[in-house]
């Protein structure tokens, strides 16, 4: 008897692996994708800032005057310290490490509260309501972009951190601790031109 012939089924994807990270997981770009968007939002907020200043004849306007310095610059030094943990939690996800990501990303979380109570402060040192004129509109929106951007970030961190305490962590869901971290380094990134933009051009001009 001859031996049985082995057929090749076209399609077959038993052989591919249940999950993946980094670019060969769909999901990765599609957070890249929306980093691009919303960076292209900061963009153009930064530049209807620079318009409104180029259309007056001091900047800030006469009467008003810069945010206080003090909470703004904690503030982005503890943007740029959160850094650390999070580059951290990444490494644990791409390691696959279970307690890593379920404590670093709680961590995370923890941390998110901390700066949006640092930010509340720094809402309150702006020395200009939202609807003064067109400099303190343009100082509010900036603020209130980056803090929407902020507030999501610490929404997702927090509901991935229960998922991850109370469900068995596959490949899948390293992935999206990794694309999480990734889009926190974005959101700490976006405010560094931001923080220039608000503190400091009006304090230059």
């Amino acid at each position: 008897m001859t031996a049985p012939l082995r057929k090749t089924i076209v399609g077959d994807v038993s052989g591919l692996p249940d999950g993946a990270m980094g670019p060969a997981n769909l999901v990765w770009w599609g957070n890249l994708g929306f980093m691009l968007i919303e960076g292209t939002a900061f963009a153009l907020a930064i530049g209807a800032y620079f318009y409104l200043q180029s259309q007056s004849p001091g900047w800030p306007p006469k009467g008003d005057a810069p945010p206080d310095l003090l909470w703004g610059s904690i503030f982005t030094a503890a943007m740029l310290a959160s850094e650390i943990p999070n580059r951290l939690v990444c490494a644990r996800a791409r390691a696959k490490d279970p307690h890593g990501v379920r404590w670093g990303t709680l961590g995370m979380a923890l941390i998110g509260i901390v700066l949006l109570g640092i930010r509340a402060f720094e809402l309150g040192h702006l020395n200009i309501r939202w609807d003064h004129d067109a400099y303190g509109s343009v100082v509010w929106m900036l603020m209130v972009l980056h803090t929407s951007h902020l507030v999501t970030e610490l929404g997702e961190t927090s509901v991935q951190s229960v998922w991850l305490f109370t469900h068995r962590i596959e490949t899948d869901q390293f992935s999206d601790v990794q694309d999480n971290s990734e889009y926190w380094s974005f959101v700490v990134l976006a405010w560094l031109p931001l923080y220039l933009v608000l503190y400091w051009v009006p304090r230059w001009l």
